[in-house]
């Protein structure tokens, strides 16, 4: 099997880490020997750190000498990257205000982190010779997997909700995902009979509670190494989160600097859930390592979330951080916030701006902040819906529209 630099070794259960596994294949329903019909335990990837050559693959990225885009500058630290790359990550971050800075992931190819996640899942559909992907997914995950798919050759198939966003129906279509909108409740069971059927590669969870794909979160490790490489460690990453699995790779990454000697610590790692639902919100409240909740109405459906992993309860408990929970009004608030600096952002991707305000009168920060945004305001339900009233061309109707807006000369 190559293995394109990588030094991964093998895979790892997070539930008894004295478990371990081979790096092939991928365990896409997580650790075999620790899990039950209720309860799943993800698997990661461990890799030869001490073969790393920790300081050239951190040099300051003025002086990396390689391009910003694409996962292949971090291949060491990565599973195996089989399937072509589309120039992933590389990702801005932006200062927001003095030591408030915004990753902006809807810099992304397909406009999301997700495509972080799919370069790392679609090589191991690679790896493993699929003729395919199958995913389950509201949108994001869906686009993206189909882009990877497509890049690579292979057919993508696409279980999705009932009341998909045309403009991102539109989206999976183009790239020729076989798209199939269902009741909520059957994409998972039917997903698991187009795995077990066609023998496509699941790219999506498989278990009762979150475990999802052994290679997916490594991709979000470099999230963390983008970060470190432009501010150093800041006092706190503040994630957008539906499953967890975004913010255990953020952990991930800032635990991996510490562990080759260049970060003196990890940051806090802050959770950022929609309060329709926060299950690990309630996991982390309870001790638990998932939960299981009723999600109520949200516009924020990207990370509303009936069910969370162990990776999630993992990230905050290890590093210190908070799982924090937004209503739709405060997601709506940062989103704003957002947009007067520029940045167009989904609903769901404002959470970790949202869960940032929402310790206002908590205390001083100490240090800068990171909020990541996930992804562009093209994937919200509302987008194409509005339609601005036209202006006759006459300087007063002019005027009085420039008037309204607070436009005075």
């Amino acid at each position: 099997m190559a293995t394109d630099g990588s030094l991964a070794t093998g895979q790892r259960s997070l539930g008894d880490p004295t478990l371990d596994y081979p790096l092939w294949p991928p365990l896409t329903a997580g650790c075999p020997r620790t899990g039950t019909p209720d309860l799943g335990y993800p698997v990661e990837v461990d890799y030869a750190y001490q073969k790393a050559d920790a300081a050239a693959l951190f040099a300051p990225a003025a002086d990396a000498g390689a391009p910003r885009g694409g996962l292949e500058r971090w291949a060491p630290l990565l599973p195996p990257l089989l399937a072509p790359g589309l120039g992933e990550g590389g990702t801005p971050l932006v200062e927001l205000e003095p030591g408030v800075y915004v990753k902006d992931e809807a810099r992304n190819p397909t406009w999301s982190h997700k495509d972080r996640l799919n370069r790392c899942t679609t090589s191991a559909a690679v790896g493993v010779g699929a003729p395919g992907i199958a995913v389950a997914s509201s949108g994001n995950h869906g686009a993206s997997a189909a882009a990877y798919a497509a890049r690579a050759g292979l057919r993508c198939v696409v279980f999705t909700g009932p009341d998909l966003p045309p403009a991102v129906d539109a989206f999976l279509n183009a790239y020729g995902a076989v798209v199939l909108p269902v009741p909520w409740e059957a994409r998972w069971p039917l997903l698991r009979q187009v795995v077990d059927r066609l023998g496509l590669h699941p790219v999506s969870n498989l278990t009762a509670t979150h475990t999802g794909h052994a290679y997916g979160p490594e991709g979000y490790k470099t999230v963390a190494y983008e970060i470190f490489r432009d501010i150093g460690v800041p006092s706190a990453v503040f994630v957008p989160t539906g499953y967890g699995e975004l913010l255990f790779g953020v952990w991930k990454g800032f635990s991996e600097l510490h562990r080759l000697g260049l970060a003196d610590r990890v940051p806090r790692i802050h959770a950022c859930e929609s309060a329709a639902g926060a299950p690990l919100a309630q996991a982390v409240r309870q001790g638990l390592p998932a939960a299981r909740v009723a999600v109520g109405p949200s516009e924020a459906y990207s990370i509303g979330s009936p069910v969370s992993g162990y990776r999630g309860v993992v990230a905050v408990r290890a590093s210190g951080g908070r799982a924090l929970t937004l209503d739709d009004g405060q997601l709506a608030a940062a989103q704003a916030e957002l947009a007067r600096a520029g940045l167009w952002t989904e609903l769901s991707a404002a959470a970790g701006l949202a869960g940032l305000r929402s310790l206002h009168g908590e205390g001083p920060v100490d240090g800068p902040v990171v909020c990541v945004s996930t992804s562009s305001g093209f994937k919200d339900r509302g987008v194409g819906t509005r339609s601005t009233e036209p202006v006759t061309p006459e300087w007063e109707d002019v005027r009085h529209r420039l008037h309204a807006a607070g436009i005075r000369g």
